[in-house]
């Protein structure tokens, strides 16, 4: 990872990663819940290397970014006020944004708020989405009931749940994926991550080291950014769900400019079926998926996606302006 430095983005002061020619083309890289910008480490060498000029921020509430107290200061505006006040603090008019997991929808949010913005957009397991019918946490807890992990982080009492035990928490959420015929059977349950979390332990936890995807040494990383950040700034990005999804009641979903979408074959949060809505959603599409990942593709297939996200920019928006 290049060394990080803290800019002033309007509101908050985020931590952000940068690396590669200063006239690249801008690559905008989003994390998700609970990563950092660390999780984008092998695309931002690799990008920089190929031409373009990387920028990796820990997103608000992550990291060694601000992390304000408030639920409400992490509603859609904000976050999206975060995305174009680096761009502007970069003196940058466009970007490709590439997010994964949250900060891929943030960074599909984004792309319809603030379109001008953005030169394409790439979603990375995350697929661009119409807005629902109703709020999306009266959809978890139908599907799932009131263990939903989203439904339990929603209790701010839940802040201080993997406090102490942040060790365990990065070995557990960072197992292996089933494998892709095993999806559909699924039951709802695998999304009681709390609860799961506990059973796990009680079994032993960790088993070895196959049974997880991030190597001791990076997990490292993630406990130590974590024992200083608490739980409680990537929490409130989930207690904004339903006020995001009031907020872009009335909003364009379709998207005119370049889309890129690599799916993961065996994510069983965001499974590649999700991506059925977005030909209708995005005019100019790119659809891959990457077989046998899970949902941390950076770190179970790096090169894959380091290769698909490769040759779409190429093709989309060569390195260097002007070729």
């Amino acid at each position: 990872m290049p060394p990080a430095r803290r800019i002033d983005v309007g509101e908050v002061n985020l931590s952000v990663h940068e690396a590669g020619p200063s006239d690249g083309v801008p690559v905008l890289l989003l994390h998700g819940w609970p990563e950092l910008a660390l999780s984008w480490a092998q695309q931002i060498e690799d990008l920089s290397e190929a031409g373009y000029r990387v920028i990796a921020p820990d997103n608000r509430g992550f990291g060694q970014s601000d992390a304000p107290h408030e639920v409400e200061a992490y509603g859609l505006d904000r976050l999206v006020g975060d995305v174009t006040g680096l761009l502007d603090a970069l003196d940058l008019e466009k970007a490709v944004i590439v997010g994964h997991d949250w900060g891929g929808i943030l960074m599909w949010q984004a792309a319809c708020l603030v379109p001008e913005r953005f030169l394409g957009a790439v979603g990375v397991c995350t697929p661009h989405l119409p807005r629902g019918a109703a709020p999306p946490t009266e959809v978890f807890r139908e599907r799932a009931g009131d263990e939903h992990y989203i439904i339990r982080m929603q209790d701010e009492a839940f802040d201080d749940f993997w406090v102490g035990r942040e060790k365990e928490f990065f070995e557990f959420i960072f197992q292996p994926p089933p494998p892709s015929g095993d999806l559909d059977k699924l039951p709802p349950s695998v999304s009681h991550l709390p609860k799961r979390f506990e059973t796990w332990l009680e079994r032993g936890g960790l088993k070895s080291g196959e049974d997880c995807v991030v190597p001791p040494d990076i997990r490292a990383r993630y406990v130590d950014a974590y024992k200083h950040s608490g739980f409680r700034g990537g929490f409130n990005w989930y207690r904004n769900f339903d006020a995001n999804w009031e907020r872009m009641g009335g909003v364009d979903h379709r998207l005119a400019m370049p889309c890129r979408m690599i799916a993961a074959e065996c994510d069983f949060m965001l499974p590649p079926k999700l991506t059925q809505f977005m030909p209708v959603l995005c005019r100019d599409l790119d659809l891959d998926i990457v077989p046998e990942s899970g949902h941390w593709m950076q770190y179970e297939e790096p090169e894959m996606l380091t290769a698909h996200l490769l040759s779409w920019l190429g093709r989309r928006f060569p390195a260097r302006r002007g070729t």
